[in-house]
């Protein structure tokens, strides 16, 4: 795994932790909720991370991107269905994704280089 890819998993699993240790009934919901929407279902994970990606990516949110990015890499997305996907979140979300855009495509190739 790439330094990238590990120093993001681990800040995001430390900070997980210590939001979750708050014990906030509301942002545990919240966790659980996301939790169980991406799980298999009528609509397969690779879809629904897909989805989450062209929502991230239109909301501009870039820790996202890569968290839906590296669940889509592990469900078995192409290249080519990543790019796809990215270029209906640009006609959505419009040019001011082109950024985002290009961290996504930096954060694939790294993905793909493990």
């Amino acid at each position: 795994m790439s330094q990238k890819v590990q120093e993001f998993n681990e800040y995001r699993s430390k900070m997980n932790e210590k939001i979750l240790s708050n014990d906030n009934k509301i942002i545990k919901r919240i966790f659980n909720l996301d939790t169980n929407a991406f799980k298999e279902g009528h609509l397969p994970v690779k879809t629904k991370e897909l989805l989450g990606l062209v929502a991230s990516a239109v909301l501009r949110c870039d820790d996202c991107i890569a968290y839906h990015l590296e669940t889509a890499y592990k469900s078995g997305v192409t290249k080519e269905e990543v790019m796809e996907t990215l270029s209906i979140a640009t006609l959505v979300g419009g040019t001011i994704v082109i950024p985002h855009l290009r961290k996504a495509y930096e954060y694939w190739e790294v993905l793909e280089s493990n």
